[in-house]
């Protein structure tokens, strides 16, 4: 049997919650208004399948460069290469410095 090259492969443990991260998500993550320049995690939530980047993009740190609709357009780098993806802020979280 071929192997799968779906956009989801390789994913078992990437996008895998914790039994205490499962259940309905918190409103206040999907409300949470963020402004251009501000830095932002991308966290893929597994829950919500609609604008979820790709899972090369899990765990970086990313600026916020404009608002498309309820998404984003998050600037990330990629080796030497700037992409920019547009992201739910459902797979968005606040990154604190320090």
């Amino acid at each position: 049997m071929t192997k799968s090259k779906g956009y989801r492969a390789k994913t078992r443990y990437i996008m895998r919650k914790k039994p205490r991260e499962r259940g309905k998500i918190g409103i206040s993550s999907i409300l949470y208004e963020y402004k251009p320049q501000e830095k932002v995690v991308v966290k893929i939530d597994s829950s919500v399948h609609k604008g979820m980047p790709h899972r090369r993009y899990h765990g970086k740190i990313g600026i916020i460069m404009n608002k498309r609709g309820r998404a984003y357009e998050v600037s990330v780098t990629q080796g030497k290469a700037i992409k920019e993806i547009i992201v739910r802020p459902e797979h968005l979280k606040p990154y604190n410095e320090g």
